[in-house]
């Protein structure tokens, strides 16, 4: 029986961080704190870090991964991730820096939109280009290649609505291989708050088909849907909903964690919002092992007050137990 950790896994472990630095020479960075990039704000540092401009950058990173053998991160706007205070052990690599695109034809509705592309900037232009459908992603403060992965969605609709298909840079292809490939909105297994999309397929780009519609309705409809935020939901340093709603339409995580007498708990640094049972609010220069703490108080109360076992929206990245459920 082990009695701590094996120092043999540290000395494997910074082998493999030099075989990946090795490979990414300057386009990599180490040590580099991970918390300011998420909407928690709180959690510890990449042993890599890349910040990648382009699908070149991509194409080492993968080659990185394969000679070092380390997992690779991705991360858009940090709206649905929690790093562990201990940090991530393999090469995290950052999307928003990608070249911006956002192309709209608005006879066919087709618009192509760049994978770090903030949600709401893409709900406000589509609007104000007379295409109706994507409104509802105005109240996300998430990324198109994060809102994909996750199938992001709200207010009636999701990313499984309009979704034709995705530009992917895949990790684990053959080497010489296309650096891209396309994958269809059915190959994707788009489901609720799900898709197939696993750590070797990152997303660059992406493809919607939205409807034609009147350009006041639905500056109309995004006034009222960020009104509603405002006033239901919390700011502060949260990624918005933690649990899954385990029947959705019938069925609230959040009900079920007021039924629980949940409402304001707090355990260290995070706490249970007062306005929305739903969200996890985390202190300024908080822990990220409270927030996922605190996570596990809320699941196993419901579970042992209602019988339902709540589901994690929120991508946990670095712990001990992996991040499972």
């Amino acid at each position: 029986m082990r009695s701590g950790p094996d120092p043999s896994d540290a000395i494997a472990t910074e082998h493999a961080v030099e075989r990946a630095l090795a490979v990414l020479g300057p386009i990599a960075e180490c040590d580099v704190a991970l918390g300011p990039m998420t909407t928690y704000r709180v959690g510890g540092p990449a042993a890599v870090f890349v910040r990648a401009r382009g699908v070149d950058d991509l194409v080492s990173v993968a080659h990185a991964a394969r000679s070092s053998g380390l997992q690779v991160l991705a991360i858009g706007r940090g709206s649905n991730l929690l790093v562990a205070d201990a940090g991530f052990g393999g090469i995290a690599v950052g999307l928003v820096d990608l070249p911006e695109r956002l192309e709209i034809d608005t006879s066919s509705g087709i618009v192509t939109v760049s994978a770090g592309l903030a949600l709401p900037v893409v709900a406000r232009r589509t609007a104000a280009a007379g295409l109706s459908g994507f409104e509802w992603a105005v109240g996300v403060p998430g990324s198109i290649g994060g809102a994909v992965r996750m199938n992001a969605g709200g207010h009636g609709s999701d990313m499984a609505a309009s979704l034709v298909d995705v530009t992917v840079v895949d990790l684990g292809a053959a080497v010489g291989g296309p650096p891209t490939r396309t994958m269809t909105a059915d190959e994707l297994g788009l489901g609720f708050r799900s898709s197939r999309l696993d750590d070797d397929t990152l997303v660059v780009d992406a493809r919607l088909r939205l409807r034609p519609g009147s350009r006041a309705v639905s500056e109309q409809v995004i006034a009222e849907i960020v009104s509603w935020r405002r006033a239901n939901q919390p700011g502060g340093q949260n990624a918005g909903s933690v649990f899954v709603n385990p029947v959705p339409g019938e069925v609230s995580a959040g009900a079920l964690i007021d039924a629980a007498g949940l409402r304001g708990r707090r355990l260290g640094s995070a706490q249970v919002s007062e306005k929305h049972a739903n969200f996890i609010q985390a202190d300024e220069h908080g822990s990220a092992d409270d927030v996922r703490a605190l996570m596990q108080v809320v699941r196993d109360a419901v579970e042992a007050h209602s019988g339902y076992r709540l589901r994690s929206e929120i991508r946990l990245v670095g712990f001990a137990d992996g991040g499972a459920d």
